[in-house]
């Protein structure tokens, strides 16, 4: 799948520290560098998701465009839609450096960065200067700093600052990276964070604002009471959507020798099997109306297809992109168009949950 092209600039990006790398992608897009996709979007493609229309259901995740500096940009390369964050309500320097080690043997990497980001008021400076019609769906991945004394607080916070230029919310709190942070993903503490941020929504829509979708990020790293309390929660407070998952502190079945000792949240193909697993088990707890976002290995047209037949509504990718480049995009399109012409059916969505019991019905590694 990866463009001759990338593979020497991937050559030239892996010689270099993953920052500097990363930096430099980021330049590229604002300059232009990168090429805007331009084949005409695929109606059997489109799907319609919590209130959201998406032309595709292939998005980038949380942690690329950290601080809305390439939202559109993103976009243009054919993406479905994008998710800038997380960012919290004051900058942050992160943990120290090194803090992404790649593995290139297991097509995986390892981060501990530890929301490093601008803050608030950076990213919203961006997303309001941002001119001319959205090319889709931008979300915004509120997250907490690291010595707050009011964690739900400050992702209440983070609904009602950027809520006139968000899309739709993510709720992270299930990076691995944050002491304590994934404290929060039990059923009390999880009760009294929706609850905040639904409120800070209201309070919004009772000014005139129109509904917003909030999802909820989880970790992969769950046992099978953790997922029923989740979904009971998500349940009744009425959540708009769950995003399955985040980084694993897992290194099972890992190749490659260097780095695998790093701690921090492992991305990339080895966490496909434990996060699809983890997403169909919340598909069959939670029903079909929930909006779920799959996430975790995605790095083709088949994986991503699979969480789609796992019960995945729309998918997102990252460590796929660091590895196959900008071209992974028209890629998968493709073989999703493929896949709706070979099934014979009208939309993308009519293969959601295909193999969902197949999924469900597996072990989560332990």
């Amino acid at each position: 799948m990866t463009h001759p092209l990338y593979r020497l600039a991937r050559h030239a990006l892996f010689a270099l520290d993953p920052e500097t790398a990363h930096r430099l992608s980021i330049k590229a897009l604002k300059s232009g560098a990168l090429p805007p996709q331009t084949a005409d979007a695929d109606p059997g493609l489109a799907v319609d998701a919590a209130g959201l229309r998406f032309k595709n259901p292939i998005g980038i995740a949380a942690g690329f465009d950290k601080n809305a500096e390439v939202a559109n940009e993103v976009l243009r390369l054919g993406f479905g839609f994008t998710e800038i964050g997380s960012v919290t309500p004051l900058p942050q320097a992160g943990n120290p450096q090194p803090r992404i080690f790649r593995l290139p043997a297991d097509r995986a990497v390892i981060n501990r960065l530890g929301f490093n980001n601008e803050g608030h008021a950076a990213a919203l400076r961006r997303l309001r200067g941002s001119t001319g019609p959205r090319p889709g769906p931008i979300g915004v991945n509120v997250g907490a700093n690291k010595d707050s004394e009011d964690r739900i607080g400050d992702y209440a916070l983070g609904i009602t600052v950027f809520y006139d230029v968000a899309d739709y919310f993510t709720v992270n709190v299930s990076s691995p990276n944050t002491p304590g942070l994934r404290d929060l993903q039990a059923r009390e503490n999880l009760m009294l964070l929706i609850s905040a941020v639904q409120e800070a929504r209201s309070a919004r829509q009772s000014a005139g604002a129109e509904h917003k979708p909030i999802f909820v990020k989880i970790a992969p790293d769950l046992n099978e009471e953790d997922l029923r309390n989740i979904a009971s929660v998500a349940r009744e407070t009425g959540l708009d959507g769950l995003i399955v998952s985040n980084t694993t502190l897992s290194r099972d079945g890992l190749r490659a020798g260097r780095h695998t000792g790093q701690s921090g949240g492992l991305s990339g193909r080895p966490l496909f099997e434990r996060s699809t697993i983890v997403l169909a088990k919340l598909r069959a707890l939670v029903g079909p109306q929930m909006t779920l976002i799959g996430l975790g290995g995605v790095d083709s047209a088949q994986t991503a297809l699979e969480k789609i037949r796992a019960g995945a509504d729309l998918v997102q990718l990252y460590t796929g992109f660091v590895y196959e480049g900008p071209g992974i995009v028209p890629a998968i399109l493709s073989g999703l168009s493929r896949a709706v012409s070979r099934e014979g059916i009208g939309s993308i969505a009519d293969l959601r949950d295909s193999h969902l019991d197949a999924w469900a019905e597996r072990s989560i590694p332990q």
